[in-house]
């Protein structure tokens, strides 16, 4: 049964709630809605909300994706993957509360830091694998691991994101659907050839232990035909600051033959890997039989008896019920994660009262950005050979998206046709659009053309077309999405004052009507 949408008048602004939770500040925009920051009206514990939006999300055909994000984190209860709590619907959008974790991303976290120290970079691995593990052995696939995806809590603990990319494993079954991140994609991924599934999420975890570790990529190039010819030569630079034993399983791991490829048991197995390795990460059989979910915390029971006014066998049956929506539950489990995430920082209080105590250790090298883009070494196993940090990209009169082009694309389209704007189309990313003034009885013309800004990201580039001449054999021959960095800021070349605003105004209509 769908859920109202309420919304209340607060001191400053409208308080919008939804189920038992009241919805805050926004923390991030994606394609498909917003993610914000909500509370649980009665335990008081902050969620975050993810806000999808049922006619985007169908307009852009990804239900599939949304239902596999879905059911995926439902199975799982990990500590190092991110909690699905419940999901609310709503005619228009669908809500996923889901955990909240306050560290950002792994790699704005590398971008600040640049490489890490190795124990440091061995404790974030150790993490990522112990929760790929656990998805593997629920037979799910990632198939996007990148650090984008790995987000941190406030004691700097990994937590796996963003499932819509994976897949479910059937014995026998071979994927063949490309996808992911160019990067951090494995050769047979990038080459279209099928693939089992397990292997390409071990490449994925080799480049992001080397990123840990070097603060570059292996595999990097602006030009992408160049970038997939690195990735399927399997060739990396090998910094000599690398030991020994974590270069051979950075040689597993990046194998470009995925049957001569390390499996996830190999590289919980190696040397490097099992060096201060926390036992919890991986039970033992005896271990996991006591799970969490089988033990009843009667503290928890009693904090939700009261918060909700109810006795404690409505409580123990709606655990026993299995129902993933009674509210009952939802809370109890939301409880029992917070208190988990107060013992670990208590934990970590003691932890770092004792390394305060040691003598401090050897001054670092001081840390270098994280390159969005990583210049070509002189030699594949030149040791000194180091990423060239990028510079950032320069202010441009457009819109930067992390999106895929094609679904860049689309929305320009369909804002272009609400707003009853004239185009023609130079290619698939680069159109010239045209608006009549009525004022004037002349057209205003614009030129928008998407670039490839880095591996990640494109630009939305507008340029004013005052004075120039409708139909261009240069343009024509325009290439499709620039793998290339962006041109200098649209400047207007035609007369200026009266024309300039007339593009404004064009620019920012257009702007609005994407943003709705």
């Amino acid at each position: 049964m769908a859920e109202k949408i309420v919304i209340t008048s607060g001191s400053n602004q409208p308080i919008v709630k939804i189920g038992h939770y009241t919805l805050g500040a926004t923390l991030g925009v994606g394609t498909f809605g917003k993610v914000k920051i909500g509370e649980h009206q009665l335990t008081k514990h902050k969620v975050a909300v993810k806000i999808l939006n049922r006619q985007k999300i169908k307009s852009l055909d990804v239900v599939g994706k949304i239902r596999r994000e879905i059911q995926n984190l439902k199975l799982f209860r990990h500590p190092h993957i991110i909690k699905l709590y419940q999901v609310i619907s709503t005619p228009t959008d669908i809500f996923m509360i889901m955990e909240y974790v306050s560290g950002g991303e792994l790699f704005d976290y590398i971008v600040k830091r640049g490489k890490l120290q190795e124990h440091e970079a061995r404790r974030f691995f150790q993490q990522i694998i112990s929760g790929v593990d656990y998805c593997h052995r629920h037979m799910i696939v990632h198939r996007d691991l990148k650090p984008e995806n790995l987000l941190l809590d406030h004691n700097m603990h990994v937590k796996i994101a963003d499932f819509g990319l994976s897949n479910m494993m059937m014995d026998g079954e071979f994927l063949r659907t490309s996808c992911g991140s160019p990067n951090y994609a494995a050769p047979e991924v990038i080459s279209g050839k099928l693939y089992a599934g397990p292997e390409v999420d071990v490449w994925s975890c080799g480049v992001i232990l080397y990123a840990l570790l070097c603060g570059t990529l292996p595999f990097d190039d602006e030009h992408v035909p160049t970038l997939f010819r690195k990735i399927k030569s399997g060739i990396f630079p090998i910094p000599e600051y690398l030991n020994k034993s974590v270069v051979s399983l950075l040689c597993m791991m990046l194998q470009v033959d995925p049957m001569k490829r390390a499996s996830i048991e190999d590289v919980k197995k190696h040397e490097w890997f099992q060096k201060d390795l926390p036992g919890y990460l991986f039970p033992s059989p005896v271990e996991q039989v006591i799970t969490d979910s089988s033990v009843i915390d009667t503290e928890a029971i009693s904090e939700v008896c009261d918060k909700f006014g109810v006795k404690e066998h409505e409580v123990h049956n709606a655990l026993l019920s299995g129902d993933p929506h009674d509210q009952l539950a939802i809370a109890y489990h939301l409880i029992i994660d917070n208190k988990r995430i107060a013992d670990e920082a208590a934990k970590a209080e003691i932890k770092d009262f004792y390394v305060a105590s040691n003598s401090p250790p050897a001054a670092s090298e001081t840390a270098r950005p994280h390159p969005e883009r990583i210049a070509p070494h002189p030699h594949p196993h030149q040791d000194k050979a180091r990423g060239t940090p990028v510079k950032r990209a320069k202010w441009h009169l457009g819109i930067r998206s992390q999106s895929k082009p094609n679904d860049i694309m689309l929305e320009v389209f369909r804002a272009m046709k609400a707003l009853d704007y004239e185009w023609k189309v130079i290619n698939p990313y680069h159109v010239r659009v045209r608006t009549l003034n009525k004022m004037t009885e002349k057209y205003v013309k614009m030129s928008l053309q998407l670039y490839q800004v880095d591996y990640k990201s494109y630009l939305l580039d507008f340029k004013s077309l005052s004075g120039e001449k409708e139909d261009s054999d240069e343009e024509a021959a325009s290439p499709l999405v620039a793998a290339v960095p962006p041109p200098p800021p649209a400047s207007p070349t035609g007369p200026q004052g009266h024309h300039t605003m007339e593009f404004f105004e064009m620019c920012a209509a257009l702007i609005i009507q994407l943003a709705r």
